[in-house]
């Protein structure tokens, strides 16, 4: 028999989600995560193997806080699972020398105390060959960035989460849910749930579960690359730094090549794609790898074999850039996260600590001042 009282119920089981019912199980509560399609899947924000981990912040200096202690809680889920999550390889923030990709990265990284070197292109290439940009560029290098395996991280707090007794329900849909006297009563394509509490973390669907953000997200496609090294031994995790670049082809990022064959890139384009998450572009096209080529061939040479693999996914953009976390302003057990705009994945160990804070405590000690949306909205 399905059982149909919990605790919390979270609404999503992507990176966010997943972390959320991890926490909760954890400490005890009783959770129920629905997902509407698999755990994990490439439908949302959070596949293609791998997300950048950084501690260099030019989104803003309050990031940094929240960096810390998501790098810490992702290394107290390695110790916990024995799983392989966190690579690091160190950072690289590049562009012109007045550009202000170099001077963001180094703001954040003074106001926060976080060791870094300044070099110019021709030092970046000295020390790692795959790198080529031009020589009077300058790189914001910080040694403890890398990366995390996206989907593998979402399938160990999934697993974790169940060995602390948490559920998780994957191919049920949320049709709605609506307010209790003492909680939530959520109803699925399935079946019917009530809860104390709720978390919503649905990414680019948050706003079909919670009207506050309607209008405040926007989904927009992207799609990846990974090419063929013809020289492997310059893109490896041990000679190649995760890397944002903005060069005269368009401002990209990347990955060395790990366990995938391939480089790894992609582009944040000028001109983003607003999409529907339930009806868009979801397969690359020729069009779309002739968009990201030129960045490998100008600045990464030895990277630029041939096509090994395209992958398109979802960015849900919030109104200024940062991130929303925080409790509902009308219903106080009911907490969200969306609109990571791309570059949320690696706050996901902290993120769902928040969210469980709020679910248990109502409230939460975290860093996350500028992700509340009080005036934002």
């Amino acid at each position: 028999m399905t059982r149909n009282t919990y605790d919390t119920i979270v609404l999503g089981v992507g990176g966010m989600g997943s972390s959320a019912v991890y926490h909760l199980a954890k400490r005890g509560l009783d959770v129920l995560g629905i997902e509407r399609y698999d755990v994990p899947h490439a439908r949302g924000s959070s596949h293609g193997d791998t997300r950048i981990f950084r501690l260099t912040q030019p989104e803003h200096p309050e990031y940094v806080p929240l960096a810390r202690r998501a790098r810490e809680r992702w290394r107290d889920l390695e110790a916990e699972s024995g799983a392989e999550l966190l690579t690091t390889t160190g950072s690289v923030h590049a562009g012109p020398a007045d550009g202000p990709k170099v001077a963001d990265a180094v703001e954040s990284c003074e106001e926060n105390d976080v060791p870094y070197e300044l070099l110019t292109g021709a030092q970046l290439g000295e020390r790692f060959p795959g790198y080529r940009l031009p020589d009077d560029y300058r790189g914001v290098y910080q040694p403890d960035g890398g990366f995390l395996a996206c989907e593998r991280a979402i399938s160990t707090f999934v697993n974790r989460a169940h060995v602390h007794g948490g559920t998780v329900r994957a191919r049920e849909r949320v049709l709605d849910w609506e307010p209790r006297e003492d909680g939530v009563r959520v109803r699925t394509d399935r079946d019917t749930y009530e809860a104390d509490s709720l978390v919503v973390a649905t990414g680019a669907w948050a706003a079909e579960h919670l009207d506050l953000l309607s209008g405040a997200l926007t989904p927009q496609r992207r799609v990846m690359a990974w090419l063929s090294p013809d020289e492997p031994d310059h893109f490896t995790p041990e000679t190649f730094p995760v890397f944002s670049v903005d060069v005269p082809e368009g401002s990209f990022y990347g990955f060395p090549e790990y366990e995938r064959p391939g480089f790894k890139f992609g582009r944040s384009p000028e001109s983003p794609e607003d999409i529907d998450p339930d009806d868009w572009q979801t397969e690359p096209t020729l069009e779309d790898e002739r968009r990201l080529r030129p960045l490998a061939e100008a600045h990464f040479p030895g990277a630029a074999g041939p096509t090994m693999r395209l992958a398109s996914c979802i960015v849900t953009n919030s109104l200024d850039g940062h991130f929303y976390l925080d409790t509902h302003p009308e219903y106080p057990h009911v907490s969200f996260a969306a609109g990571f705009t791309g570059h949320g994945f690696k706050f996901a160990s902290v993120v769902g600590e928040a969210l469980a804070d709020f679910a248990e405590m109502g409230d939460t000690d975290l860093p996350i001042d500028v992700h509340r949306i009080d005036g934002r909205l």
